[in-house]
Parts: C-alpha cells; structure tokens; sequence
C-alpha cells in the first residue's frame, strides 16, 4: 500500500510539474492588444511575442513595438523564456527573434510605420532584398534601429 501511494504521489508530481513548463501561445489575432502600443494586434504578418520566465505571453502587433518595448525594459528581454516574430513570408510560423533577420524597406509598411518586417533565414532575408530594396539587419541591429528611431530610406 505506501508504494502505491509513493506511485500516485510521483505522478501527480510529475503532471505538475508538466502543466508549468513555459511555451509560447498562438497569437490572438483580433482579440488582443499591443503590450507596447496599445494597438490591436491584427496583421498576421508583423504579430510578435515575448513569453516571460514564468510562462506569461506579451503580443505585440509589430517587430518595432517588441524591440521598443525590449529597450524600454532591457531585464525582461534577458529573462524571457521567448522572443519570437512572425516570419513575414510564412505569417503562420514564429521565429526567434534573436536568430531571424530583419529587412528595413519603405515598399515594406508595417503597422508602426519603421517599415520592418522578420524572417526566419539570410537567404530569404536577401530574396526579399532584392524584391523590395530596402536593408538586412540582425537582432542588434534592429534593436538599435528602433531605439534610434532610423526610418528607411
């Protein structure tokens, strides 16, 4: 009888354990706002997501309010569990923001107006380039950008 209750205590334990494991959450587009700005988050194409070390998702309606909003709060980005973005040419995927590309191009408009869009790899960053114009940048770059407020030209 005590290693059946041993048994039972272990998997609930267990299943406890497993319902607090930190994921991202599908973005609700339409149905929630802006952590950053406020806004409705709609465009399937420039969603992002920052997922806190306690399992907490903040939607974003564009890569520039996620990389404001990690400016503004630099510790939060450090301890997130997640920082993912939309990849522009698949709105159904979510990259990691620290790993994806960033492609700056006035023929680009994004709902804050820097005209940024993310992708998941360089290739398609570059295709996309030679599309639309415009200029590549990593996850630094792209945080300085914003910070800057640098508009494309």
């Amino acid at each position: 009888m005590k290693f059946f209750l041993k048994l039972i205590f272990f998997m609930v334990l267990i299943g406890l354990l497993q319902s607090c494991a930190v994921e991202s959450k599908p973005i609700p587009y339409g149905a929630t706002n802006c952590a950053h700005c406020n806004m409705t988050v709609a465009d399937n194409r420039f969603g992002a997501e920052l997922v806190n070390d306690k399992g907490k998702p903040f939607f974003f309606d564009s890569a520039e309010c996620l990389m404001a909003y990690l400016n503004e709060n630099a510790a939060e980005g450090e301890k997130a569990a997640f920082v993912l973005v939309t990849d522009f040419t698949k709105p159904t995927e979510l990259v990691d923001a620290r790993n994806g590309f960033f492609l700056q191009s006035k023929n680009l408009p994004s709902p804050m107006g820097m005209n940024l869009v993310a992708v998941a790899n360089e290739a398609t960053a570059t295709q996309l380039q030679q599309e639309k114009g415009g200029r590549i940048l990593s996850w630094q770059q792209v945080l300085q950008a914003v910070k800057n407020n640098e508009n494309p030209q």
